[in-house]
């Protein structure tokens, strides 16, 4: 008995819509996987900036409060920590790292004469905003990685990021693959 041609035909048309729903899905985790990476290059991005301006902060704070020796250190001693971390480590060490600054920071409460220094306003300032810039990178890595995580839970991206090795991401991870910054320069106490 033959199979009619309209048989053949239609199953073509489902053999073809079947094989362009995933290629579809994929194209998407990937997409999806990419927005994630770019939004995390994007926060280490602004941490690495951040790091860049405690060692000016430090030099500031110790000519008007050179007896806070205990706060400094912790500064940077957060700062290399924040430096050597990576994974989940990685954003304890930063976070312990943001406090530390907000106690350097109220430093100059104490000190009129610190809080009246030009050049540490501009550093107040240039910390505030960078950390105001850090907490919406964070949050647009955290709907990123949302984003990602719900589609390859979700069919047929289960299927697909199966096959495809891609695997769930944490959110606010800077990744393993983070340039080594150990080399960053030190700051003398």
């Amino acid at each position: 008995m033959m199979i009619p041609i309209w048989m053949n035909i239609a199953a073509l048309a489902l053999i073809i819509l079947i094989l362009y729903c995933a290629w579809a899905s994929h194209s998407r985790l990937v997409a999806l996987d990419e927005r994630c990476t770019t939004a995390s290059a994007d926060v280490d991005v602004l941490l690495r900036h951040r790091h860049d301006l405690i060692p000016d902060l430090v030099k500031v704070v110790k000519n008007f409060a050179a007896h806070e020796h205990r706060v400094l250190t912790e500064v940077i001693e957060a700062r290399s920590s924040a430096l050597a971390s990576q994974g989940s480590a990685k954003m304890q060490a930063e976070t312990q790292l943001g406090q530390t600054i907000a106690s350097v920071l109220a430093l100059s409460e104490q000190y009129p004469e610190l809080a009246s220094s030009v050049h540490y306003q501009k550093l107040q300032d240039e910390l505030t905003d960078t950390e105001n810039r850090i907490t919406a990178a964070r949050r647009f890595f955290n709907l990123a990685v949302d984003e990602y995580n719900t589609t390859i839970r979700q069919f047929p991206g289960n299927g697909i990021a199966s096959l495809s090795d891609l695997k769930r991401r944490d959110k606010y991870d800077l990744g393993n693959s983070r340039e080594n910054i150990a080399s960053a320069s030190l700051v003398d106490l």
